[in-house]
């Protein structure tokens, strides 16, 4: 029998509901105040400490430090996916929102779940190190973009030669950075036998390099358990229709959700694919053929890519052409 607390999580605070005593409590968003707050609620559970779950929402760094103690402290968590939470709380009718009514909603989740769903988190070492370098990475290339968008403006006004000449010394510096933190996420990629494996496997696919492989590695890391529907929901790349009747008829469009840095990556290796695998090629020319927008055809080429990607990662192989040529059925 299992113990349920909910924990709502913010930058500053960790809002606690606990049912035992019908308690809403505010700490402090630091280990030490985890500390104090897991000696109370052992002077509540007692011997049935054992059997407690947390139920929280991720919400990136901010959340980190709950799932780390979790994980050092060997408690049980459900760490529960936003878009559940919030369909959670229209099913409760929750009209108000606050960090004690979301703590709360977070508790009474504990109704949907089953055993299996219940589990230590687990902290790869290798995985936290990866996805700290890559937002990293993604701090730099969009320091590079806002750099590289303001010396277009300048030159094309004919602006100052002393910030234009200033503004591509910092461009070349955050290139070369670039490549520095590319290099160290593959030597953190390649020190694990298991990771080296699949990222092999990945770069088997024609068009897919070094940087592209990294980023899909982070990906199916970072979400273990999610089919092809979830890849391509967590990539961006669903689409959403949007129509009703006759007055609403807006134009089909991906979601654009989950990291940015997926698509981003991806952009070139896209285009590499379409001009060098034939497979890819192949699959752009005929959406071409049947009317589609060049763009509309090169989101489904890296949708299918991600795809691919994906079951060469679980499947742990590398791409064959005649496996592929029978899926598809030539």
């Amino acid at each position: 029998m299992f113990n349920y607390i909910g924990i709502d999580v913010s930058k500053a605070t960790l809002q606690v509901y606990i049912p035992i005593s019908d308690e809403n409590i505010s700490i402090e968003n630091s280990k030490k105040s985890l500390i104090s707050l897991y000696s109370k609620l052992k002077k509540y559970y007692k011997k049935e400490i054992k059997d407690l779950v947390i139920i929280f929402e991720p919400t990136g760094s901010y959340s980190a430090l709950l799932k780390r103690f979790c994980f050092e402290k060997d408690i049980y968590a459900f760490i529960i996916n936003p878009r559940q939470s919030s369909n959670f709380a229209k099913a409760l009718e929750n009209r108000s929102k606050s960090d004690i009514i979301d703590a709360k909603m977070l508790y009474k989740f504990h109704v949907m779940l089953s055993d299996n769903d219940i589990a230590v988190p687990i902290i790869d070492s290798v995985q936290e190190e990866l996805s700290e370098t890559l937002t990293y990475y993604k701090f730099i290339q969009k320091q590079r973009v806002s750099f590289s968008n303001h010396l277009e403006a300048l030159e094309a006004k004919d602006g100052s030669i002393i910030i234009v000449k200033k503004l591509k010394k910092e461009i070349k510096h955050l290139k070369d950075e670039e490549i520095k933190v590319v290099s160290i996420m593959k030597s953190l990629v390649i020190s694990d036998d298991s990771m080296k494996q699949k990222f092999d496997n990945i770069t088997s696919i024609v068009g897919i390099g070094d940087k592209a492989a990294i980023v899909l590695m982070h990906l199916f890391i970072t979400y273990p358990e999610s089919n092809r529907q979830e890849i391509v929901a967590l990539s961006g790349l669903d689409t959403i229709e949007n129509t009703s009747g006759t007055s609403i008829q807006r134009r089909t469009r991906i979601s654009k959700k989950g990291n940015s840095i997926y698509r981003s990556v991806l952009f070139m290796p896209v285009l590499s694919a379409i001009q060098h695998n034939q497979y890819m090629r192949r699959f752009y020319d005929r959406l071409k053929e049947n009317g589609k927008h060049s763009t509309v055809a090169q989101i489904a080429v890296m949708r299918k890519m991600i795809l691919i990607a994906h079951s060469l990662y679980k499947n742990n192989v590398k791409f064959n052409d005649l496996t592929y040529e029978k899926s598809i059925g030539i």
